[in-house]
């Protein structure tokens, strides 16, 4: 605690010649503030400029009082009310712009500003000239941590508040009463966000919780990573039989034991209308997943279910899969590196048909289901399937021939994932060329697929044709095989991605090739993508020359470059 004061004085004086310029202000508006009414009349129609812009509404002028020296006495007050509240916008402003934000009335962004307890406290005064305030998000300030009583007391200002988030704040058993109690000031408070904070965790919860009552606006919980013991998971279970319209919560990160699960779970009942549950990394094990699959009955209206990267749930699937019926409303299923077992993927080819709603599956780094991947592909509501995640599947040739089969109806398709499926290789003609043209995808990736340079003919084909006319990030990594005839090829139809961003053509860490034969065709093709941001070409000998004139054409269009400098005299005798 010593040193989070310290760097709190620290910090404050650091600011110190901006603080002398905001201590002169104020003695400006104070002295305003005291002269007469007619005075301030003088100024109104910049005031008025200012709130408009600033959100700060209109005070009304007193039409009644009495009058002295021609100057209404009622007029008075509501000009200096008006003036006052003008000069506090301005506080704020001056406050906001000196951490290197934009001010607005609405909306209060200040993550990652390094507020210290200091700021905490100027900030709290401010809070009256921010009564049209929505959303405060001051994440990832951890020097807020055991200050937040200096906020809460001013919450009451705040009342239109809908979102607020104290992510990473280092948030303690105090800031969570202080917290509480404010809770019943902010009564439209629709999401609250206290992840990456594990002074949350060890049995603290119910600090926070304690002062919970009843509320229908709270619609989003998130706790990511908050160390949540057996303990808070009683006061969380606690805390959702008063939330009945949550919508989404998110416990991911947290280890929890089977005992902790079945007390969150006996409260499931009472958010029937939770449409994201997130559990992943939590910990879960097939025990775990049985008393998933009994609870999925309580939430038919669940959308988006992340249970992924839990390896102990390998080969328990089918405990959970009886309550995925249930589920008919399920739009994303996340269940990728969760150790599948051939098992658990033909359970999911048994209930896949009645998830009619299912846009977005995952099944990513579950290198056991490759070869069952086959008869999945055809029971997939293709025609409303927007991301499919696949990399790592340990994909057999006969499922990259079963996935080709079912690209023309893939219509909505945005997002495939095939990567380190060294099957793709030499196959990638079947699935390219089934794409229809102008299809919506939008990310493609195929890293590691062992391509070669005929994949790469078929992948300009596309281009040349226009079914990659929508494509914003290609990732065709760590594919060494593919010979330089394949990389012109590409480029020279690398115009057909109008809408491409993201590019990358890296090789492994432990590769080193020459781009010399077709780096000036790519040169020639970068006017042809109006919209790329990034490109990455790691591991690639570029001469001297040609990096210097790559970087300048990057440089003038504000395109990001990732490439290794490598100091190489004769790029010709390089393979």
């Amino acid at each position: 605690m010593d040193s989070v004061r310290q760097k709190g004085r620290e910090a404050s004086q650091k600011r110190s010649p901006l603080d002398l310029i905001m201590n002169q202000f104020r003695r400006k508006a104070s002295f305003t503030e005291k002269k007469k009414a007619s005075v301030g009349r003088l100024f109104r129609p910049s005031e008025s400029k200012d709130k408009k812009s600033g959100g700060i509404p209109e005070a009304k002028e007193t039409e009644s009082g009495e009058e002295k020296d021609g100057v209404k006495l009622g007029a008075e007050s509501s000009d200096d009310s008006e003036i006052s509240s003008v000069v506090g916008w301005g506080r704020v402003k001056q406050f906001v712009q000196k951490l290197g934000k934009t001010p607005d009335s609405q909306s209060l962004s200040l993550s990652h500003c390094d507020l210290t307890a200091t700021d905490a406290v100027e900030l709290g005064t401010m809070l009256p000239f921010l009564n049209q305030l929505e959303v405060m998000d001051l994440s990832w300030n951890d020097l807020l941590g055991g200050s937040l009583n200096a906020l809460s007391v001013h919450m009451q200002h705040v009342g239109k508040l809908k979102v607020l988030k104290l992510s990473g704040c280092r948030l303690t058993a105090q800031d969570l009463g202080a917290l509480g109690e404010t809770l019943d000031r902010v009564p439209l408070l629709e999401t609250l966000d206290l992840s990456w904070n594990a002074g949350i965790g060890g049995g603290n919860l119910h600090f926070l919780t304690d002062h919970l009552h009843s509320t229908g606006s709270l619609r989003e919980l998130h706790l990511l990573d908050c160390q949540l013991s057996e303990m808070d998971s009683v006061a969380l279970a606690e805390a959702l039989l008063l939330l009945p319209c949550l919508e989404v919560l998110d416990l991911s990160n947290n280890k929890l034991q089977v005992s902790a699960l079945e007390n969150i779970g006996s409260s499931l009942s009472s958010t029937p209308q939770l449409k994201t549950l997130k559990m992943s990394r939590c910990g879960l094990n097939q025990e775990s997943l049985a008393i998933l699959g009994e609870k999925m009955k309580f939430l038919v209206g669940l959308e988006r279910l992340d249970v992924s990267c839990n390896k102990e749930c390998g080969g328990g699937f089918a405990a959970m899969a009886s309550g995925l019926f249930f589920l008919t409303h399920l739009k994303c299923l996340d269940l990728h590196m969760c150790c599948l077992t051939e098992e658990d993927a033909l359970t999911l080819v048994q209930v896949i048909p009645d998830l009619s709603e299912l846009s977005e599956l995952d099944l990513s780094c579950n290198k056991s289901i490759g070869t069952v991947l086959g008869s999945l592909f055809p029971v997939l509501t293709c025609s409303k399937m927007k991301t499919l995640h696949l990399s790592s599947c340990s994909l057999s040739p006969e499922a990259c021939h079963a996935l080709a089969a079912i690209m023309p109806s893939l219509s909505q398709l945005q997002s495939l994932s095939v990567s380190w499926n060294k099957s793709v290789g030499e196959n990638l003609q079947q699935l390219v060329e089934r794409l229809q043209r102008e299809c919506k995808l939008e990310e493609l990736k195929l890293s590691s697929c062992d391509l070669n340079t005929d994949d790469l003919l078929h992948l300009q084909s596309a281009c040349k044709r226009g079914a990659l006319s929508n494509l914003k990030i290609l990732d065709v990594s760590y594919n060494g095989r593919v010979g330089d005839a394949g990389w012109v090829s590409f480029f020279r139809e690398a115009g057909g991605m109008k809408q491409l961003q993201e590019l990358d053509i890296s090789l492994r860490p432990d590769a080193c090739l020459s781009a010399s034969a077709w780096i000036s065709v790519t040169m020639e093709a970068l006017p042809q993508l109006p919209s790329l941001r990034r490109v990455s070409m790691q591991r690639w000998i570029l001469s001297s020359e040609d990096r210097q004139n790559l970087e300048k054409i990057l440089k003038k269009r504000n395109v990001l470059l990732e490439c290794d400098e490598v100091d190489v005299q004769n790029v010709a005798d390089l393979p």
